[in-house]
């Protein structure tokens, strides 16, 4: 039987909804109650048929009377101890009416039910929960944001610019910057030989000592390096002989519905330099620039103490603007219970 034809699986039922695992015919639905989702940067239109076969990874939509009103996704990861809470999302009829939390609570369940072993659970969020909310969690780390605008074309000025304002900072902060340099880390064994360091977290002050790539926290740990594989980053390091200061990579562009279809970009920086955020920057997008098109947005995630000086390396750019204001990036934690 092909997936398109698969029969809805039934999970549970509770509040007058009833929960099914996810399958591919649900795509226009879930789609349906998905309109507006982050400003328009919502990942699911592109990443919701690859869910649907991905290892380890749970769906579930809730219905009321036949109506698909709810969706939440969890992804069982560090070797089966820790599920990363994703894509949670209510109709806009059904918002404010505990829609959210009944669902939580369904997908809890069938996780502790077919995944014995998990214990905790870990969710990042960019709005700041009240602070009821917040204490139902440990809070582990919060990481700023900086989100750019442009056409693909005004991204290669945007380059050329940074390049030279790069050049004029380093020589007036003189001759130590200028020897700083990245590389692109190719080769898997080396890459796989510094992700399982076990100073790598202290060194390079990984939030909450995890990488999180595009909003997905994993600890660096061998049962996630298959999960980071099959994301195909690109990955930078200050040293690749050496242990590494600083890394950064960034995820490959993909759709998105915001301006009537857009690219989004997304790049992660750890480490305590930010001259070398600067230098990410440019090396990334010189990454890509020849494969974006049309409206791009940019989205960079930080340290807290890079994003001032980040901000004003990217200003003065024709064509390329601060998308948002400060935003931050919470990495929050809880016992499964």
């Amino acid at each position: 039987m092909s997936s398109d034809a698969m029969e809805a699986q039934f999970v549970g039922e509770s509040d007058g909804l009833t929960f099914w695992l996810a399958r591919p015919q649900d795509y226009d639905e879930v789609m349906a109650i998905s309109q507006n989702i982050y400003n328009g940067n919502d990942y699911l239109p592109h990443r919701y048929h690859s869910w649907m076969t991905e290892r380890d990874r749970v769906v579930i939509i809730g219905r009321r009377n036949g109506k698909l009103v709810a969706l939440d996704s969890a992804l069982v990861v560090d070797g089966g101890k820790t599920v990363v809470l994703e894509g949670l999302r209510v109709c806009p009829s059904e918002r404010g009416c505990g829609v959210a939390g009944v669902i939580q609570r369904v997908t809890d369940c069938y996780i502790k039910k077919v995944y014995p072993s998990v214990t905790t659970k870990r969710l990042t969020r960019h709005d700041n929960p009240a602070p009821e909310k917040l204490s139902k969690f440990v809070f582990l780390s919060c990481r700023a944001v900086l989100s750019l605008c442009g056409e693909a074309e005004s991204f290669k000025g945007f380059i050329s610019g940074r390049k030279a304002k790069l050049e004029s900072t380093e020589k007036s902060d003189g001759p130590s910057n200028n020897n700083k340099k990245l590389f692109v880390l190719k080769d898997r064994n080396r890459l796989k030989s510094i992700l399982l360091e076990p100073d790598l977290s202290s060194r390079l002050q990984l939030p909450g000592g995890a990488i999180i790539q595009d909003w997905q926290p994993l600890k660096p740990i061998e049962n996630n390096l298959e999960i980071l594989e099959r994301r195909n980053l690109t990955w930078m390091v200050d040293c690749v002989d050496d242990k590494p200061m600083f890394m950064s990579f960034h995820t490959p562009p993909y759709p998105v519905p915001f301006n009537a279809g857009s690219l989004r970009f997304n790049i992660d920086i750890f480490g305590t330099d930010a001259s070398l955020a600067r230098r990410a920057l440019i090396a990334h997008l010189e990454q890509v620039i020849e494969e974006i098109h049309g409206t791009v947005l940019v989205h960079v995630y930080m340290p807290k103490t890079f994003w001032k000086v980040m901000r004003q390396f990217c200003e003065g750019a024709e064509g390329v603007k601060q998308w948002t204001d400060y935003r931050e990036q919470l990495f929050l934690e809880k016992e499964l219970s």
